[in-house]
């Protein structure tokens, strides 16, 4: 069984930037597809971030696009999250979710493994 913590949320103001930090344990998740996701009150649990297991294949909401960066170091089971140039509306809780698949898939259904989340609150 997987266990996904994560790491590195806060507080920061518009503009800030944070790392969110995501470590497994368990068993190793070099060849799981890893990604991030985040929710707010009363809304949907909404797909931020994917990597495939090489680390070849990353992909991204077009919201976070040329702000966010997703990597991962399989010798740490670890996967990260840049988050620079913060904005007000990227307040929310953050969660780590594994796949045991290949393919990066947005739907949060198709990972079987997930973190308890890390608050991330931007000020304006």
């Amino acid at each position: 069984q997987v266990q996904l913590v994560e790491s590195g949320g806060g507080l920061v103001q518009a503009g800030g930037s944070l790392r969110l930090s995501c470590a497994a344990s368990g068993r190793t998740v070099s060849t799981y597809v890893m990604a991030w996701f985040r929710q707010t009150p009363g809304k949907e649990r909404e797909f931020v971030a994917g990597i495939t297991g090489s680390g070849s294949g990353t992909y991204y909401r077009d919201s976070v696009k040329g702000r966010f960066t997703i990597s991962r170091d399989n010798a740490k089971n670890t996967v990260y999250l840049q988050m620079n140039l913060l904005k007000p509306e990227d307040t929310a809780v953050y969660y780590c979710a594994a796949d045991r698949g290949n393919v990066v898939a947005a739907d949060r259904v198709f990972y079987d493994h997930w973190g308890q989340g890390t608050q991330v609150t931007v000020s304006s």
